[in-house]
């Protein structure tokens, strides 16, 4: 008979969901008890100030070619087949048989909870593990119900990671050992043959970006905060763009650094927690991130520990380019408990232009603002994927989140564009990339720059600011700001050789245009006026 320990059981036991013969189920166990079993059971060491300290193995990132999602008649026109791997029924009716076999006789961890701030809008889900460190990992990520919720809790999703369960290609349609899939008719995700616990919060991303577009809110790949007036900011940005760095403000509220919905009434946090890279993280660059590290409670990834006296080397990248740490956002300072603000005043696109062609901050006009979320340039920072080298690689993911985005690109781009002219929002893009050259030649972007930059946007003071007109991409640029070295505001003048600039320059615009032509057919006049000139 199985064992159900925790503070809180729910009544709808995992055998009504088809696990059976299970050794232990432990509910809602709070951060002490899941260190308890996580040490007991080998699964990390304690670091030197509290933090845990897991290893994933050889899967540091996302396994970006081993996700699918279930085509039946629920998906089979709705979602966007040219970006999603799919899955026949059959294959995931066989995987998740084999997932059933699997557990029985083993011990699972579940954390029922909330994804999304906002009621109206919140997704009830149940992570079910097979280790200790990813309930602890998903606790801290997503938000914790109140425990007189937890008796009567009934999943709206479910989430199952099995890490040590090997997928067979032929039986389960999956590309190799390890598979993440969905089904949004079983109203159920699979995850197996990875310890990378990244996978189980973008599959709760993939699954609201599916449903949530129908109720007319925009899922967002972003950070927000909001100042003392109630200006709310968005960070859009893919990972390594700074989304997470650039949201941590001590002057204004962090509604949250990941993952937004924005509906009619503001935006709201999908989660209730942050998940940082932390590799060459310092306290002066990143204070509260850096505080964190020696915190109980957060689950930190692949970072280095000294084995005598369990003290963390940021700085070595050993393991993995992408350590990351995960913690309650309760652990920043001047984090919002509510989880959510209202609308927006500035929408910021960040991209880290691996060609340093750029420039540092630029306005962008509804038009443009829609060209530039359908584009998604950017470049894919070494390690957040399986299969990166040690070079940023330039890369195009529309709405800056192509792997988590069910649906057609138009959908979400019309969604911003509807809330962005409704709510009457500036927009910019930022530049956290290169200056001076392209990678290998020029420098990333001084972060005091780009923090200077943004402070005059968002307190409005950059619209009163000189501005030009970039020649090949049409939007503005400003001149002159103050405490901003005028020299970094012009990237052609920080190449050795502008003429080297200009040939970039053109090949960057090439790629954009080429890149567009599949959502031609799907925009309006303006946005596809809004491409830069050839």
């Amino acid at each position: 008979m199985t064992q159900n320990t925790g503070p809180v059981v729910a009544k709808y036991r995992l055998e009504e969901q088809g696990l059976f013969n299970l050794k232990a189920v432990h509910w809602n166990l709070p951060p002490a008890a899941l260190y308890e079993h996580a040490l007991a059971r080998g699964e990390g060491q304690f670091a030197k100030e509290g933090p845990l300290v897991v290893r994933t193995g050889k899967h540091t990132g996302r396994s970006a070619q081993d996700k699918f999602v279930v085509r039946d008649s629920v998906t089979d026109g709705t979602v966007w087949w040219d970006n999603n791997k799919a899955m026949e029924p059959a294959h995931f009716a066989a995987l998740k048989d084999s997932v059933r076999a699997y557990v029985q006789g083993r011990e699972l961890f579940v954390q029922d909870l909330y994804a999304g701030a906002d009621p109206k809008y919140r997704l009830k889900v149940r992570v079910i593990t097979e280790y200790a460190w990813h309930s602890l990992f998903i606790r801290n990520l997503l938000r914790v119900p109140d425990p007189s919720e937890l008796s009567d809790f009934t999943p709206e999703f479910t989430i199952i990671d099995v890490p040590n369960f090997c997928a067979e290609p032929d039986k389960h349609g999956s590309r190799c050992e390890t598979v993440i899939t969905g089904s949004f008719t079983d109203k159920l995700v699979l995850i197996a043959g990875t310890s990378y616990a990244g996978e189980i919060k973008k599959s709760v991303f993939t699954i609201l970006n599916f449903l949530l577009p129908a109720r007319r809110v925009m899922p967002m790949h972003c950070s927000v905060n909001v100042g003392a007036e109630g200006d709310a900011a968005v960070f859009f940005g893919l990972s390594g763009t700074g989304k997470t760095t650039l949201s941590a403000d001590p002057r204004r509220e962090l509604i949250g650094d990941d993952e937004h919905g924005w509906s009619d009434d503001g935006v709201f946090n999908f989660e209730g927690g942050c998940y940082a890279k932390m590799i060459r993280l310092s306290a002066e660059a990143e204070p509260e991130i850096y505080a964190t590290t020696k915190r109980f409670g957060t689950v930190l990834e692949n970072v280095v520990l000294n084995p005598e006296t369990r003290e963390l080397d940021l700085d070595d990248a050993s393991l993995a380019e992408n350590s990351r740490g995960a913690y309650p956002l309760s652990f920043i300072p001047n984090a919002s408990a509510k989880g959510y603000a209202g609308n927006p005043r500035n929408v910021i696109m960040l991209t880290a232009d691996a060609f340093g062609v750029l420039p540092p901050i630029a306005r962008l006009t509804p038009s443009q603002a829609m060209y530039h979320f359908l584009s998604g340039y950017t470049a894919k920072v070494a390690g957040t994927e399986k299969g990166l080298g040690n070079e940023p690689q330039a890369t195009f993911s529309t709405c800056f989140g192509a792997p988590f985005m069910p649906r057609h690109p138009s959908e979400y781009g019309n969604l911003l564009r509807d809330l962005i002219a409704k709510h009457d929002v500036r927009c910019w893009l930022v530049n956290t990339g290169w200056t001076g050259g392209a990678f290998g030649v020029g420098r990333r972007m001084p972060i005091k720059a780009t923090r200077a930059l943004l402070n005059a946007a968002l307190d409005g003071s950059l619209n009163d600011a000189p501005m030009r007109t970039d020649a090949h991409f049409g939007f503005e640029v400003p001149t002159a700001v103050p405490g901003v070295d005028t020299a970094i505001l012009d990237p052609r003048g920080t190449w050795a050789d502008p003429a080297a600039y200009d040939a970039q320059a053109r090949k960057l615009v090439g790629m954009f245009i080429q890149n567009f032509r599949r959502f031609e057919a799907h925009v309006d006049p303006d946005v596809k006026a809004a491409a830069p000139a050839a």
